[in-house]
């Protein structure tokens, strides 16, 4: 990836490539961890947040299922 030189990213996330893990539970995942980003929510339906795993960066993320998306949209339409 390419960033630019004013990217408020991380050093570490600009530099050196990352693996991304699916999680199902983000907040569980991040207990004990180095957390490097913050959980927050690029697009509808997705969480992620960056640790420092063994001096490298991961993305981890939460997708939300197409059946919970529905049910959320649903209680919407109910009030």
């Amino acid at each position: 990836m390419r960033f630019e030189q004013d990217s408020p990213l991380p050093e570490l996330v600009k530099t050196i490539p990352h693996v991304a893990f699916e999680v199902d539970d983000l907040p569980q995942a991040l207990i004990g961890k180095q957390v490097l980003i913050e959980p927050n929510s690029p697009s509808s339906g997705v969480m992620v947040a960056f640790i420092i795993d063994d001096g490298a960066p991961v993305e981890l993320l939460q997708i939300q299922s197409h059946q919970t998306a529905g049910m959320e949209i649903a209680s919407v339409y109910e009030n």
